[in-house]
C-alpha cells in the first residue's frame, strides 16, 4: 500500500514534527531527519492505522446494513 501525500501536505507534516520534537524533546531536526520520521511513520505505522479505519468502516457498514434489513422487513405486508 502506497500512501501518496501532496508537496504541500508532506512540508506541513515536516513541519509539524519539527515543531513536535523541538516542544516536546528540545531537539531541532532538519528538513532530512524529519523527512525520514514521516517516511517510518507512513510506510511503517501507516498500514496499521488504514487496516484499524477499514475495520472500523466495516463495523459501521455492517450495523447500517442490518439496520437497513430490518427496516426493509418492517415495511413487508401480511398476504392474505
Amino acid at each position: 500500500m502506497f500512501i501518496t501525500l501532496s508537496k504541500q501536505q508532506k512540508e506541513q507534516l515536516i513541519a509539524d514534527i519539527q515543531e513536535y520534537f523541538l516542544k516536546e524533546r528540545g531537539e531541532e531536526l532538519g528538513n532530512l531527519e524529519a523527512e525520514n520520521l514521516l517516511d517510518f511513520f507512513k510506510n511503517g505505522l501507516g498500514p496499521y492505522f488504514f487496516n484499524e479505519g477499514i475495520k472500523q468502516s466495516r463495523k459501521v457498514a455492517e450495523e447500517k446494513m442490518a439496520q437497513l434489513e430490518e427496516e426493509l422487513y418492517s415495511l413487508e405486508r401480511p398476504m392474505k
